[in-house]
């Protein structure tokens, strides 16, 4: 064997080891140079996505306007665009160099993020807006006034399954944007799924109340067969806890969308019977007393409309014998509200109705120009019965009237029990099933009721203001919650003589001529310990009780004419809360802004 020279080996080595050393120079550079193009690529891909998403967001005013403009062809045309630019936004922040790229950390975060916006948008876009467009711009608003008295149901089944699918969309879309994860991203992108996220979850609660008011009122109207509802007009003149006394009642029938006022009643038809017409639960029983089942004019005591409509509907079937398919409630500012969409209205009295001066009318002026409680009954009635004719016969603007009722029913005013189980199963979820506050992760809801102890109309006088706030000082992070409730009477110094006895009461339930007393129950969320309460800072007894879970606490409080008192109630949380506080209360005449209370350790 002939040896090789040791230098020889080498060198040969040496140069069979340049080959190599190329082919890792070419791959470390192909790898730099993929990391660059798809860098590039996520990069350009990801300002792409942006204009597309920036041109979309205004489509959906766009559509909006056109749709109240009742131009369908150009609503059409701008909800393909929203679509197209949602639908390539998500593609183009959904592809496999994008979702590789999503693990990196500090840049992952923020590409998930942005990829989940831009899905929730387009699924909106998709599965929402069109729907709805599509209902909007081949239903004409003004085929739901009534024409002879009966409203044409059919745009309304119609649009049952449309709504029932845009429903659905944006509750899950909901869900999906509540889930972005943005601990960990720039605050443009927090900001902008902060954005979305109130932006969808808003929506959802405006299509949800939609959809069930879709699926329910064609029945409710009696496209199945004929109904009958007990409608029941409050008095805040004389407060209870859904609104005021039942002074004026009428029984509405409705049949394949026709309306007709059948027959109308007041208090007085009503005897007081000698025991609740239902069974009343010790809680309630407890707090507000038998006479809440006894007597049309203390059914809604309770605050609680689930428990009050049917004591009213159960004392309609007993005086006049017909079992009613449910109850609706309503005020005279939700008739001020409708005046606004059918414009003023003449009464057999000869006095104009308008939106501006129904609740001076009818609840200050008329007992000072009727003595008898009856003529004040019957005037309240007449001017009721006058506002539902010009509604039921088609004399009120549609788009009005659905922006009169939606405010009234956001604000409580308006109230609808069905004795239908599904009906009502469907309602319960809604501001007018005038349930008890539903608080949720994001919000904890206070409920403030009152009830007047006058035994009069003082109430049109008592002046109301809320303010909330909490604080956390405890080591276990349960935070402390509190409400001040600041009520005052605006009564005149000479209250005593200058106003009717009706009005003040003359003394008949023990409460000075002038004066006005008022039982005010306060609820705490269901997860809330009592703490108590104060009057202008000073500790005084209380009744604490529960209901259905919710601690209560009830003070009586009697006010001179120009005396203030503040209220203050105090709970502590189960577990820590960084949400927001709102308060749910009887709808007094006017309704005040929650205001922030300073509360500190």
């Amino acid at each position: 064997m002939v040896s090789t020279p040791l230098t020889s080996r080498r060198s040969r080595r040496s140069e069979r080891s340049h080959p190599r050393r190329k082919i890792v120079l070419w791959v470390v550079l192909g790898v730099l140079a993929l990391v660059v193009l798809s860098t590039a690529w996520v990069g350009v891909r990801g300002y792409l996505a942006k204009g597309e998403l920036e041109s979309a967001i205004p489509l959906a005013s766009t559509i909006q306007e056109q749709i109240l403009a009742a131009d369908g062809d150009a609503a059409a045309q701008s909800v393909d665009e929203l679509q197209s630019h949602s639908a390539t936004a998500a593609s183009l922040t959904s592809d496999p160099i994008w979702r590789a790229y999503e693990v990196l950390p500090w840049l992952g975060p923020n590409l998930t993020a942005v990829r989940e916006l831009a899905g929730v948008v387009d699924d909106v876009a998709q599965d929402a807006v069109g729907p709805l467009a599509e209902v909007a711009t081949t239903v004409d608003l003004n085929a739901f006034k009534p024409v002879d008295g009966a409203i044409n149901l059919q745009p309304l089944v119609d649009a049952q399954g449309d709504v029932a699918l845009a429903s659905t969309a944006l509750t899950a879309a909901t869900t999906r944007a509540s889930s972005i994860d943005t601990t960990e991203t720039l605050d443009v992108v927090t900001n902008a799924a902060t954005q979305l996220q109130t932006t969808v979850a808003t929506t959802d609660t405006t299509i949800d109340a939609l959809n069930r008011a879709v699926q329910l009122l064609p029945a409710m109207l009696g496209a199945e067969g004929p109904r009958n509802y007990v409608l029941m007009f409050q008095n805040p003149a004389e407060l209870r806890a859904t609104g005021g006394i039942a002074g004026a009642l009428a029984l509405v029938h409705t049949e394949n969308g026709r309306i007709e006022l059948a027959q109308q009643a007041d208090s007085g038809d009503f005897p007081r019977f000698d025991a609740p017409v239902l069974p009343l639960t010790n809680e309630t029983r407890g707090i507000y007393g038998d006479i809440t089942g006894t007597y049309i004019q203390n059914v809604n005591l309770t605050p609680n409309f689930t428990t009050s409509g049917p004591l009213a509907a159960e004392m309609w079937r007993l005086q006049f014998g017909v079992a009613v398919d449910g109850v609706i409630s309503l005020d005279p500012v939700t008739l001020s509200y409708l005046l606004a969409a059918t414009g003023p209205i003449t009464l057999p009295t000869g006095d104009v109705l308008s939106a501006d001066n129904v609740v001076q009318l009818l609840l200050v002026d008329a007992y000072a120009r009727y003595d008898d409680p009856a003529d004040q009954d019957a005037f309240f009635a007449a001017a009721a019965a006058s506002v539902f004719e010009a509604v039921a016969g088609g004399g009120a603007d549609p788009v009005k009237l659905i922006d009169a009722l939606a405010r009234a029913g956001d604000e409580h005013r308006v109230l609808v029990y069905s004795a239908h189980e599904a009906e009502q199963s469907a309602l319960l979820e809604t501001t007018i099933a005038g349930a008890l506050p539903i608080s949720t992760d994001a919000v904890k809801r206070l409920g403030v009721y009152f009830n007047d102890g006058t035994g009069a109309k003082m109430d049109t006088y008592l002046d109301v203001k809320y303010a909330v706030g909490q604080v956390t000082c405890r080591n276990d992070l349960r935070p402390e919650f509190g409400l001040d409730v600041t009520l005052t009477n605006t009564a005149p110094a000479d209250a005593a003589t200058s106003l009717p006895e009706y009005v003040t009461g003359g003394g008949g339930f023990g409460v000075t001529p002038g004066n006005v007393k008022t039982l005010v129950s306060v609820y705490g969320s269901p997860d809330m310990q009592n703490l108590g309460v104060l009057r202008d800072d000073a500790e005084v007894p209380y009744h604490p009780a529960s209901d259905a879970t919710y601690p209560v606490s009830t003070i009586a409080v009697e006010l001179a004419p120009g005396e203030s008192t503040v209220l203050s109630f105090d709970w502590l949380g189960a577990e820590p809360f960084d949400g927001d506080l709102a308060v749910q209360s009887t709808p007094i005449i006017h309704l005040p802004e929650t205001e922030t209370l300073d509360f500190s350790c």
